[in-house]
């Protein structure tokens, strides 16, 4: 290996001495700083951005139904805010006001279920015990007998009937009561969280606009108010026009001795949260129930239904939720099918207000911006 001689290692250090003599701020002088555009800066940047991009979305994965439930809780606290605010008008604390919006939304929650949930165990076991007289009703449709000859659609609806009956479906009664926990887990976890979250609601919203520029801070206060008014409203009228189909279809069914009223109007109120669809769907569910007790009541029914849904849209929908969304029907649909598409049921419910949210930036923000360039 070859090596330097003695005096040349000696001669550098003179040399640096010197250097160091003449000018003594040479060791706080800075180098040329490294050229972002050089290749090895380049790559390096380029391989963390993929280090950190998938680092994050392996994050979102490993959380997604953490945040699911973080999501849902805020936005049953965006809604619940206008409630809030109701009450504060009142000269209430926030505090107070946010005491009772909770209570109620708590006591409603489980007053309903301590309500419903002898009925539809009820209703759910006769259901289980009456599927064979359905079939048996059913096969003497010709077309539904080809039908099961050919797809053999009774013997699947038994077995899946006797799975429930026998409550092999959550892996027996440990199986079943691990699904009872952990459901009624989730819907505590939501309740507190935004119990939580519509308390610290002033906070959040001062959080996320300090995080703006000063310069534009007035201006998306301004905007992100109205947005959250739009979000919050609807989510608000969605709820109770939802509370309203499920009530009405429970009496109406419970008027003509339609079986599983009960069941029925809780499968309505959960569906008219579906925007577009969910309502024709709930009444055809209910129509095909009819159907069992006589022609006639069946009929009747999907009469009830569509007077129901055109009422709901031109006398229930603008006077509960008003103008506060003010989203087109052509909008409305495909915000519907393409949050269905992505999230199932939740997107589908989250995606009107968001289509609001975002035509009120791009009127307010982006098409000025078009228009001046």
């Amino acid at each position: 290996m070859a090596t330097h001689p003695p005096d040349d290692a000696l001669r550098v250090a003179e040399l640096e001495a010197q250097a160091l003599q003449s000018d003594p701020e040479i060791l706080r002088t800075l180098g040329p700083p490294l050229s972002r555009r050089s290749p090895f800066m380049i790559g390096l940047l380029g391989a963390a951005g993929v280090v950190t991009t998938l680092a994050i979305a392996r994050i979102v994965l490993d959380t997604s139904s953490v945040l699911l439930v973080i999501g849902l809780s805020l936005f049953l606290a965006i809604g619940m805010e206008p409630a809030v605010q109701r009450l504060m008008l009142w000269r209430l604390p926030r505090w107070v006001a946010v005491a009772i919006v909770s209570g109620l939304m708590l006591l409603i929650v489980f007053g309903f279920l301590a309500m419903v949930i002898p009925v539809l165990v009820g209703q759910l076991q006769r259901f289980l015990e009456s599927i064979p007289s359905y079939l048996d009703d059913l096969h003497r449709n010709p077309t539904f007998a080809g039908l099961d000859a050919r797809y053999h659609i009774s013997q699947q609806i038994d077995s899946a009937s006797r799975s429930i009956a026998n409550g092999t479906v959550f892996g027996g009664v440990l199986g079943a009561g691990k699904v009872v926990l952990s459901a009624t887990a989730s819907t505590l976890t939501v309740l507190v969280l935004t119990t939580y979250l519509l308390a610290d609601m002033p906070r959040i919203r001062q959080l996320i606009y300090q995080l703006i520029p000063a310069s534009r801070r007035p201006a998306a206060i301004l905007l992100g108010d109205e947005m959250l008014a739009k979000v919050g409203g609807y989510v608000l009228g969605n709820l109770i026009t939802s509370l309203i189909a499920g009530i009405g279809t429970f009496f109406w069914l419970l008027a003509f001795d339609v079986p599983y009223a009960a069941l029925l109007g809780i499968t309505v109120a959960f569906l008219d949260l579906i925007p577009v669809i969910g309502a024709p769907l709930g009444g055809a569910i209910c129509t095909l129930v009819a159907l069992t007790v006589s022609a006639p009541i069946a009929i009747a029914t999907a009469i009830f239904y569509t007077v129901y849904k055109l009422l709901e849209d031109w006398f229930l929908v603008p006077r509960i939720i008003g103008r506060t969304v003010d989203v087109p029907a052509t909008v409305t649909l495909v915000a519907a099918l393409v949050g269905g598409a992505a999230l199932g049921i939740m997107g589908a419910v989250i995606a009107i207000p968001i289509a609001a949210a975002l035509r009120l930036w791009l009127r307010e923000i982006l098409l000025p911006r078009l228009d001046q360039a």
